[in-house]
This record gives structure tokens, C-alpha cells and sequence, in this order.
């Protein structure tokens, strides 16, 4: 009886705490951005130009005669660098997330899970000096590139710091699919790639989206490994040869140089509104995809 009684004075106090930790996340997220829409926006609503801030490749914040703020090359930086890298790191991603769950023995799996998680405790400035000083002079050597530090660069750094989190998700989403669905198919005669092919992967394809989108959002959000490996130049690049800056690191570059609540300053935040805006779109789009998926 007692047991009984500690049970149901207890459940009540855990599904309150439970509740609490959900709503809490909501409110830091809303906070934040509160923040940061706060910082930034006397100078987004009365003093910036927006068509010239998204349509001007012209970034000096700091002239003394002409202040101009344009982010369209910022913002093609950001999109040519995370495209390149989810170009390496989803198949690679995907493909190890299927050869770990459903090809390799039980020892090998366990030693894999573990280097991958290795990978995705390295810092990220330790990618960044990987880039600065191993990436760098091999790509100059074989593509004969003025500098290595470029849009191909800092592609392939954030493929390999994406692609841990694409494979533990992914893997955790192939997981989650019945045995009796594996069993059924290889009842009918098919073999394990038709099993991949044709039963797992349309099964766990809001898992495998969601591994996905998590690695776009760990791309578009990085800083510190971009702000080494592209080069921080301001243009719209042209090739995966061109050195690129991206939204992220001009954000970390010039948010300590810049005086507290002038226009630089303020210009930054709405930066990270922006970043806001693009990563809800994102989880936007992906949602709406999965909702379509599922009445399908």
C-alpha cells in the first residue's frame, strides 16, 4: 500500500516536472530570439535599407564617409558552403547510418558508434586549424588554387562535422523500424539491399529527413571551423574554388570589434535574425514534406 500510495503522490509531481522541461525549452527559444530581435531592431526599423541589404554584395560597415550593408554575399557564402557540405555528407551520412544498422557484426558496429562519436566531440576550431593547415595546401597542390582557403574547403570540414550527427540519427531511425518488416520481406524472397531499398528506407523516411535537417542546421550554424576554412572574402563566389564568407562568421568576427549600440552593432543582431528566419524556414519546409509524406 505504501507503494501504491508514494506511486500516485509522486506521478503527478514527474509529469509536472516533464511538462515544465518542454514549456521551458519553448520559452529559452522565444527568449533568445527576443534578445536578439531586441538588440537589432531601432536600426532594422529606422535606419537599414532592406532591398539594399539583401540585394547590395557591398559589406563596409565600418567606412567613415559611406556605410553600406549588404548581405546577399554573406548569404550566398552560407548557402554555396552548405550545399557543398550536405553534397559529401548526406550520402555518406545515410550510407553509413544503413551499413552500421543493417551489414556490419554486433563488435564492429559497437567500434564504429564510438569513432563516430569521437568524431562529434572534436571541437569545432579544431576543424577550423584541420582546414588552415591540412586542407589548405592540398587542395592548393592539386587543384593549383590561389589560396585553399575556400568554399571546397570549408564544404568538406563541415561534411565531416555534420555527418556524425546524420549517421546517429539516421541509424537510430532505421533502428526503430520493426524486425517483423525486415522478416516479411525476406520472407517474399527479397535480398538485403532490396530490404534497404524497398521496405527500410521508405519506413524511416521522417527519421532520415530529420537526420538530414539536423545536419543542414549544424552547416548553416557553424562558426568558428567556417570563419578558418573559406577564406573571409566577400563575394559571391563563382566556382567551389572562390573564398566565401558566410552570415555565421561575420557575425563572430566583427560583433567584438564593433561599439556597443551603433549601427555595426545593431546590424550584426539582425544578421542573427536573419539566421533565425533561414532555420525556421527550414524546419518549416521540412514539416510541411513530412505531413505530406505521412498522408500519402
Amino acid at each position: 500500500m505504501n507503494w501504491r500510495r508514494l506511486e500516485s503522490t509522486t506521478e503527478p509531481v514527474i509529469e509536472t516536472i516533464i511538462r515544465l522541461c518542454g514549456i521551458s525549452a519553448i520559452i529559452f527559444v522565444f527568449g533568445i530570439f527576443f534578445f536578439v530581435f531586441r538588440e537589432g531592431s531601432g536600426f532594422l526599423f529606422k535606419g537599414l535599407n532592406l532591398h539594399e541589404f539583401f540585394t547590395s554584395v557591398e559589406w563596409y560597415p565600418t567606412s567613415a564617409s559611406n556605410k553600406r550593408y549588404g548581405v546577399l554575399a554573406l548569404i550566398a557564402g552560407t548557402a554555396s558552403v552548405t550545399a557543398l557540405s550536405m553534397l559529401i555528407a548526406v550520402p555518406f551520412g545515410l550510407g553509413s547510418a544503413i551499413f552500421i544498422s543493417e551489414f556490419c557484426g554486433n563488435r564492429l558496429k559497437e567500434t564504429l558508434k564510438i569513432v563516430i562519436e569521437l568524431l562529434a566531440a572534436v571541437p569545432s576550431v579544431v576543424w577550423g586549424f584541420i582546414g588552415l593547415t591540412v586542407m589548405n595546401p592540398i587542395i592548393i597542390e592539386l587543384f593549383h588554387a590561389p589560396i585553399g582557403l575556400n568554399v571546397l574547403n570549408g564544404g568538406i570540414i563541415l561534411a565531416l562535422m555534420s555527418v556524425p550527427i546524420i549517421v546517429s540519427i539516421g541509424e537510430d531511425a532505421l533502428k526503430a523500424v520493426p524486425d517483423s518488416y525486415r522478416e516479411a520481406a525476406a520472407a517474399l524472397g527479397a535480398t538485403r539491399w532490396q530490404i534497404v531499398y524497398r521496405v527500410l528506407l521508405p519506413a524511416a523516411r521522417n527519421g532520415l529527413l530529420a537526420a538530414v535537417l539536423l545536419g543542414i542546421g549544424r552547416a548553416v550554424g557553424e562558426t568558428m571551423a567556417v570563419l578558418m576554412a573559406t577564406g573571409h572574402a566577400i563575394k559571391i563566389p563563382t566556382s567551389v574554388l572562390d573564398s566565401v564568407r558566410t552570415l555565421t562568421a561575420t557575425i563572430a568576427a566583427e560583433l567584438g570589434e564593433a561599439p556597443e549600440h551603433s549601427e555595426h552593432y545593431q546590424v550584426l543582431f539582425v544578421i542573427g535574425v536573419l539566421l533565425f528566419v533561414i532555420t525556421f524556414v527550414i524546419n518549416l519546409v521540412a514539416d510541411l514534406v513530412v505531413k505530406g509524406i505521412r498522408e500519402k
